[in-house]
This record gives structure tokens, C-alpha cells and sequence, in this order.
């Protein structure tokens, strides 16, 4: 039972925003149902990270801006397979936008990804030409942090790809199941959690996080 240690530990709560929730306009299934545990996981930490896609309205990863395309094809970039996606956190738009329910208040820092036009951000740390940081990383080394525990949406794309970034840095991480909630496009959640098991990254669940 992993205890949280104040100093060392960080909570990403992952894209938990109007249009990955039920109604929105990337819905991911039953997504509403992290909210509340996402909640009550900020609470016990004191350094909490949010993050927020903030896509421009024409960005490269939207269906929408490639004629004919259909969401959820594929197609090839510079930095390799890109899926293209319905419309969905347009900067400065509801759907953008916190859920309403979603308390931020213990939120120290949000990371917004996404908001370069020609490259995709999955990924809390890095854009997804794998290269480009997006700030996190050097902010949590600053400020001591040795481990991080990540919920929110999707299981299988953000919070996969942060997670396995978390490692890549060098940062223990450890991803609240029971706390996120995934897309499973094509087989992707057995994808994740193969690639987790692989590479270190630990799966708990909310009630294995001791905060006393």
C-alpha cells in the first residue's frame, strides 16, 4: 500500500474536462464516474497537477480539418501515426472546460497540452512527436518530487502516455485504475496496461493510497 509522502509525491489528475465527459464531444465511456474518486485523491496530496487539453479550432488532429476524413482514421505525420479525432477542447469553449464538478482547488499547477496546431499532446510531459516538453517534467523535479500518481481520461491515451513518460524521466509512477476511465479504440486499454507492465508502471487502486 503505497503512503503518500508530502514532499516527494505528486497527483496528476488528467484532462477531466467537459468533452471527455458524458455529453461531450470525445465522450469517454462512463467518464463522469472519475470525478468524484479524482476528488477525493487531491485532497490527500498536497502537490497536485491538472492537466487540460487546449486544442486550437483548426488543430491537426481533428478530423474536421482534413476533408473527407472520418474520426478515429489514422493517418501519417512527421512523428509517426496520428489518429484524427472528432472536434473536442477547443480553447476558451465549454467543452474545453473543467468538469463543473471537478474541485481544482488543490491544484498547485495546470499543464495545457495540445495547443500547438500541427502536433497532437497526449501526454502531460511531452507533445507527441516525443520530443517537446511540455514543462512538467523539470517543474516537478524543482520541486523534489520522486514519485507520481495519475487518474482522469482517457486510461488508454493521456494517462497511458503520461504515465510512461513519468518512467522515461525517471519519476516512480503509479496509475489509480479505478480512477480513470478508457476510450478502448481498437483493443487500446489491454494495450496500455500491457505497455505499463512492461515498462514499471504500477496500477493501484484509490483505497491502496495510504494518506496518513
Amino acid at each position: 500500500m503505497p503512503r503518500i509522502d508530502r514532499d516527494r509525491d505528486a497527483f496528476l489528475a488528467i484532462d477531466v474536462q467537459n468533452d471527455f465527459c458524458n455529453g461531450g464531444a470525445l465522450a469517454v465511456p462512463d467518464g463522469d464516474a472519475v470525478v468524484a474518486p479524482i476528488n477525493d485523491l487531491m485532497s490527500r496530496f498536497t502537490q497536485v497537477v491538472a492537466t487540460q487539453d487546449w486544442h486550437p479550432a483548426d488543430h491537426a488532429s481533428f478530423a474536421a480539418s482534413h476533408a473527407g476524413a472520418a474520426p478515429f482514421s489514422k493517418i501519417d505525420v512527421p512523428y509517426g501515426e496520428q489518429t484524427l479525432w472528432p472536434t473536442h477542447c477547443v480553447q476558451g469553449t465549454a467543452g474545453a472546460a473543467f468538469h463543473p464538478e471537478f474541485a481544482l482547488g488543490p491544484a498547485t499547477a495546470i499543464i495545457r497540452k495540445g495547443w500547438r496546431r500541427d502536433v497532437d499532446s497526449y501526454s502531460a510531459f511531452f507533445e507527441n512527436d516525443r520530443v517537446t516538453p511540455t514543462g512538467l517534467g523539470g517543474l516537478l523535479r524543482e520541486r523534489g518530487v520522486a514519485r507520481v500518481f495519475l487518474a482522469g481520461l482517457a486510461t488508454d491515451f493521456c494517462v497511458s502516455f503520461s504515465a510512461l513518460d513519468a518512467h522515461r524521466l525517471g519519476f516512480e509512477a503509479y496509475v489509480v485504475l479505478d480512477a480513470c476511465r478508457a476510450i478502448d479504440l481498437d483493443g487500446s486499454r489491454a494495450l496500455a496496461l500491457a505497455a505499463w507492465e512492461k515498462a514499471g508502471v504500477a496500477v493501484v487502486a484509490a483505497a491502496d493510497i495510504d494518506a496518513r
